[in-house]
C-alpha cells in the first residue's frame, strides 16, 4: 500500500509517495536521492544511517517512512553551503583526518553536532559517550574524537593551538637541509 507524506526535508516542504513498509533510510537516498545517508546495518547498530528527525537524532533505518508525516527531517546535505563552504564539524573532520573511508562519517557528523548543540565544551569521555551508537571500521576513534574536540573549540570561538613549525620555529631534521 502507498501513502503520500509531506515532509520538510533539509528546510525543502516536499510531497513523496512511498509504500508503508518502506524506511526512512531507503525514502531518503531512493526517492528523495540524498546519498548522504548511509545504510550499513539495516538493524540499527552501525548509525551510518544516522539523521536529525524533527530536533533529535534517530537511525533512519529503523524509522518507516510513512511515520514521518509533517515531520522536519535534516540530512548531513543540509550541513554545507557546497563542496568548499564547508561546516565547522566538518572541517575540523578533514584536518584532523577523523574521516578514512567516509562510509561513517555522515551519521558521526550529525552525531557531534547533536552532542555540540548540547554541550559545546564536552570532555574526550562525552564525546566518546555521544558517538557509541556509531561504528566506525576504519579507525580507532582517536583522529574522530580529536575532531569533534577540535570542531567545538572552533565553535566556541576559541584560537586553534600552537603547533610545531608555526610562529618562526624551525623544524630541524625533517628534510630542510643538513642536519
Amino acid at each position: 500500500m502507498e501513502v503520500t507524506l509531506r515532509v520538510t526535508v533539509n528546510g525543502t516542504a516536499r510531497t513523496v509517495s512511498v509504500d508503508t513498509r518502506m524506511l526512512l533510510a531507503d525514502m531518503l537516498r531512493d526517492e528523495l536521492r540524498l546519498t548522504g545517508t548511509h545504510i550499513g546495518c539495516a538493524t540499527g547498530n552501525c548509525g551510518a544511517c544516522t539523521v536529525v528527525l524533527s530536533g533529535r537524532t534517530v537511525k533512519s533505518c529503523c524509522v518507516l517512512a510513512a511515520d514521518v508525516e509533517d515531520e522536519e527531517i535534516e540530512t548531513i546535505e543540509a550541513l554545507s553551503k557546497s563542496a568548499t563552504e564547508l561546516h565547522p564539524i566538518q572541517d575540523a573532520f578533514v584536518r584532523n583526518q577523523g574521516l578514512q573511508c567516509g562510509y561513517c562519517t555522515p551519521g558521526m557528523i550529525l552525531s557531534a553536532r547533536a552532542l555540540l548543540e548540547e554541550n559545546p565544551a564536552p570532555t574526550e569521555d562525552e564525546v566518546r559517550h555521544a558517538i557509541s551508537g556509531n561504528l566506525c571500521r576504519c579507525t580507532g576513534y582517536h583522529f574522530i574524537v580529536d575532531s569533534i574536540l577540535d570542531a567545538a573549540r572552533e565553535l566556541r570561538g576559541e584560537p586553534a593551538p600552537a603547533t610545531a613549525g608555526t610562529e618562526g620555529e624551525a623544524l630541524v631534521g625533517h628534510g630542510s637541509g643538513p642536519a
